[in-house]
């Protein structure tokens, strides 16, 4: 069984972990438009983190991929299908620095984030912060709180914990606070929709429910939307007790000075139905017209 992966080391960690899973498979590791320093794809097209492996599956050339579910656009190419949604990885926004909550920052503190979301959301609970824009991989991020160019960072909890830095992490957002992205500490098997039973049988096998229903609401609440890289959504849906999920729901412009928060709760077994009456919800709190407002004010900068 090959696994088509991108070649990073967070991207080859979590599919190690699947092919573990699978009791053993070989991985295909591929640079897709999203890795190189010029991408030819603008940042408004997050297909460019998939691309070249969905066309390598496609192809017959890898029997299944493994992707960040977050990466994921919310339509796939035509012939392909998410076979499998291992166990999640804690969901959570982590912050790296020398403080145990948001409140324990300074005044004017500098914070380095890479995403839009977390820009709105920390501008949200906490205007005075200086949040500024910090790329690179894990490491190179960590680097760059070492070096005391930053007071704190904010990266995905899953990603410290599965390259071994979970020692790292100062404190966990709670997800009512920070929502996180869709997908996000989930991983994604993708298959080809083409009657290969054992490579999507494999995928199934390995699949937990709960995070599946979990992702499948998500990824629904996020199509209803419309939502793409330009507009800072958060969607996280968790299972409750008595068989039920609920839903959170956020989108804000990146400088957090408007915001809609929103959640909702319903019998588990209908998740893409309760993502999409999150949606729905949202956009008559008037989430249509602000992600609108969002895609304004990045195309400007």
């Amino acid at each position: 069984m090959r696994l088509g992966t991108r070649g990073s080391a967070l991207a080859l960690a979590q599919a190690e972990t699947v092919a573990k899973a699978l009791g053993g498979a070989e991985l295909v590791p591929m640079k897709t438009s999203g890795d190189s320093p010029s991408p030819a794809a603008g940042p408004d097209d997050k297909s460019r983190f998939v691309r070249e492996i969905e066309r390598a599956l496609l192809d017959g050339e890898v029997d299944l991929a493994v992707h960040s579910a977050k990466d994921l656009p919310s339509e796939l190419p035509e012939g392909l299908e998410i076979a499998g949604v291992p166990e999640r990885e804690d969901p959570r926004d982590a912050f790296v620095g020398a403080a145990s909550s948001l409140e324990e920052l300074p005044e004017g503190a500098r914070v380095g984030t890479s995403s839009l979301r977390r820009r709105s959301l920390l501008l949200s609970l906490r205007p005075d912060l200086a949040v500024e824009e910090l790329r690179g991989n894990v490491d190179t991020r960590l680097g760059r709180i070492e070096s005391g160019d930053f007071d704190g960072i904010v990266l995905a909890a899953a990603g410290l914990i599965r390259l071994g830095r979970a020692d790292a992490i100062s404190f966990a957002f709670d997800p009512g606070e920070m929502t996180p992205a869709p997908g996000q500490g989930a991983l994604a098997i993708e298959a080809r929709h083409d009657g290969n039973d054992e490579a999507v049988t494999l995928a199934q096998t390995i699949t937990d429910r709960g995070a599946l229903a979990a992702l499948s609401c998500e990824r629904a609440a996020v199509a209803s939307l419309e939502a793409s890289c330009n507009t800072p959504v958060g969607v996280h849906a968790e299972l409750t007790d008595g068989g039920r999920m609920r839903v959170r729901g956020f989108c804000g412009l990146p400088d957090g000075s408007e915001w809609i928060r929103d959640e909702a709760v319903a019998d588990a077994s209908g998740p893409q139905a309760l993502g999409e009456e999150l949606a729905e919800r949202m956009r008559g709190a008037g989430a249509s017209e602000l992600l609108a407002s969002a895609e304004e004010m990045a195309a400007r900068t």
